[in-house]
């Protein structure tokens, strides 16, 4: 913790920050329940759509709720050029920072192995949490970091193809009687199932998911490890990496000399080019765009997202210099990882707190339907508050 930071809005990045709090909002903003909404308002198509944005697809495609984690991931590489040219100008040596990296990585991996088991004391090891993914391939980021932007391009290519051939050498499986035994439901199948070559890439039944059946049984278990609920993997840190490296690309962009016209026009481009060959390479059946695997595919597409709201928040930000709607987001940006805590360890606490000297029953009143909406808005006024608290203290949790 860090109560004497040197951090100000005019010495750095402000779009960074207040794309970094929109996303840490988003997460954060999960409390308010709105598919508890829209069960209750089955006939609204607006609030369905909402609910829709504010979870995850079950496997292919992509929802706001879903570019959370890629933007967390993608502004890692973004903020990295500017970490080095301060600790540099700072007269760090390179073996100091790079030391500090690692024990950065180190600690990553730990805090969101910790965050995981919080309040389920049943959970076992896991590494697919945000921040477990980003430290472990934050290393070799921040090694590359020192590299020429020809290698960056080099070093993704190679991620994204590699990762690619190696789930399609590994052997399709589409015995049925295999999913039942890996908690995927005939009727998930049924929906969601990829078929031909794009069965790679199915459910519990890819490289990663065999590569897990040995990993995670390497430590502590109440039960042998056979799959993950949500299909999730720990390699996915290694296609995680790859979109940390979009981030580093754009963030060299950022910090050059080009003028403003020419860095957006770049991120636009870049982004929309991204977008379009994520989802071709899905469309014809090469690559689905899958989020809980990370596929190569989806490193595009969702580095396409990241890079057009990378743009969007410089243009307003920096360029236009609009700052004073954007404080609530500062807030939250500019102590990430705090938030990222608070809303991992405190939601429920404060939600508890809420019902005993308040008491759910008063948040009723406008309605059954509104009530996890207004009872989950007042929890996430609290943890800003909270963060605020800290904001004019000049508290501020660094790793």
């Amino acid at each position: 913790m860090n109560q004497n930071t040197d951090t100000t809005l005019s010495s750095r990045l402000v779009s960074l920050d207040g794309y970094r709090g929109f996303v840490m909002l988003l997460m954060m903003a999960e409390v308010l329940q709105l598919s508890e909404v829209s069960k209750a308002l089955p006939d609204s198509s607006f609030w369905k759509f909402l609910a829709s944005h504010q979870t995850h697809v079950q496997w292919l495609g992509c929802s706001l709720h879903d570019l959370i984690q890629p933007s967390f991931t993608f502004i890692v590489g973004v903020a990295l050029p500017f970490s080095l040219l301060a600790r540099s100008s700072r007269g760090q040596s390179k073996l100091l920072m790079t030391t500090h990296a690692f024990g950065r990585a180190f600690i990553l991996v730990a805090l969101g192995i910790f965050l995981r088991s919080v309040g389920k004391p049943q959970t076992n090891f896991t590494f697919d949490d945000t921040l477990t993914q980003i430290g472990l391939g934050y290393g070799c980021l921040f090694l590359l970091g020192f590299r020429s932007q020809v290698e960056h391009y080099v070093w993704l290519a190679i991620i994204l193809v590699g990762y690619w051939a190696a789930f399609a050498i590994y052997p399709s499986l589409n015995d049925t009687s295999h999913f039942s035994k890996v908690g995927v439901s005939e009727s998930w199948l049924s929906d969601h199932r990829l078929q031909g070559f794009s069965g790679h890439w199915n459910k519990n039944s890819n490289l990663a998911w065999a590569f897990d059946t040995v990993w995670m049984n390497l430590f502590p278990r109440q039960k042998p490890f056979e799959f993950s609920g949500g299909g999730y993997a720990t390699l996915s840190f290694i296609p995680t990496l790859a979109t940390m490296i979009l981030g580093l690309i754009a963030g060299k962009k950022l910090q050059s000399d080009q003028t403003a016209m020419e860095k957006i026009r770049w991120l636009v481009l870049a982004g929309l080019s991204c977008l379009f060959v994520g989802w071709a390479l899905g469309a014809i059946g090469i690559c689905p765009v899958v989020k809980r695997i990370w596929t190569p595919s989806w490193v595009l597409f969702s580095g396409g997202w990241c890079m057009l709201l990378m743009a969007g928040f410089y243009v307003v930000l920096d360029v236009w210099k609009r700052r004073a709607w954007a404080f609530p987001l500062l807030v939250i940006g500019l102590n990430s990882i705090a938030a990222y805590c608070i809303a991992n360890m405190l939601e429920h606490f404060i939600g508890e707190t809420l019902k005993t000297h308040i008491g759910y029953e008063r948040f009723k009143f406008s309605g059954d339907a509104y009530q996890p909406l207004l009872f989950g808005a007042t929890i996430l006024l609290v943890m800003w508050v909270i963060l605020l608290w800290m904001h004019k203290r000049k508290i501020f949790l660094r790793v």
